[in-house]
């Protein structure tokens, strides 16, 4: 007998912690209840795959929620942040030598206790990220998952015409091949040069061994995006906490 695909599918479990979908929405920042509920209305909801309606509830820790096919992070206890690491500061919540760490720059202004996705060394700059979702931190940090990281270098020129095909095509490192995704000449001025590349190699120090395995040693080193979100204006030393687009677009980089 061939399913009916009309036939109404079996009402969603509903969990001890659960609220109305409509206030887990709006706690989220999507927009007023009474806007929420149109978006459940409007079929733009699902919650675990099903298809929301008016009346469901829905448990923020435990739920997957999408509105409009974006991923929603609707508990409230979970927290992401972008920081620009200054130069001289160690990846790290605190240091055992007394150099300055990240918990640092964070102080008091979060309440949870959140941790660095990888690293830049000490003398690398630019965009790290901060959370204390570690289901997420594992998927970003990850090479199955191919996540790109873009940095920009100043490096020593001039740069070869052919270096970018060649960084592409892969390099042999003493640890295994390495290519990058993307290469871009941004400026050359004589003796240095600067250069754009992205790559989802995770391996220490990777950036600086590579170009100075091609014979371009790296002056100074800036991480300027992760998956889709980029270091923009954020001053060194500063803190900022991802929109919600923007954890879509991380969960959505993640495959989730």
């Amino acid at each position: 007998m061939r399913r009916d695909d009309r036939a109404p599918k079996p009402d969603a479990p509903v969990y001890e912690g659960a609220e109305r979908l409509q206030k887990v929405l709006a706690a989220a920042g999507v927009g007023s209840r009474r806007a929420c509920e149109d978006l459940i209305f409007r079929r733009r909801v699902t919650v675990n795959g099903r298809v929301a309606q008016l009346g469901d509830k829905a448990d923020p820790s435990r739920d997957v929620i999408h509105v409009d096919g974006e991923r929603l992070q609707a508990d409230t206890r979970l927290v992401y942040l972008a920081m620009n690491k200054p130069r001289g500061v160690v990846s790290t919540m605190a240091d055992e030598k007394g150099r300055t760490a990240l918990a640092d720059f964070i102080g008091n202004r979060v309440e949870q206790r959140v941790y660095h996705v990888g690293r830049l060394d000490a003398d690398s700059e630019g965009l790290l990220l901060l959370t204390n979702d570690g289901t997420l931190a594992h998927k970003l940090m990850h090479p199955s998952y191919e996540v790109l990281k873009t940095y920009l270098c100043e490096v020593a020129g001039p740069i070869p015409r052919n270096l970018g095909k060649r960084l592409m095509a892969g390099v042999e490192l003493e640890d295994g091949p390495v290519r990058v995704d993307s290469f871009k000449l941004v400026d050359s001025l004589g003796k240095t040069a600067q250069v754009e590349l992205s790559l989802h190699e995770g391996r220490k120090h990777i950036v600086r061994r590579l170009l100075a395995e091609v014979g371009h040693p790296v002056a100074r080193l800036v991480r300027t995006a992760i998956g889709p979100i980029r270091l923009g204006d954020l001053r060194a030393g500063r803190i900022r906490r991802l929109t919600n687009a923007e954890v879509a677009a991380l969960f959505k980089a993640v495959g989730d």
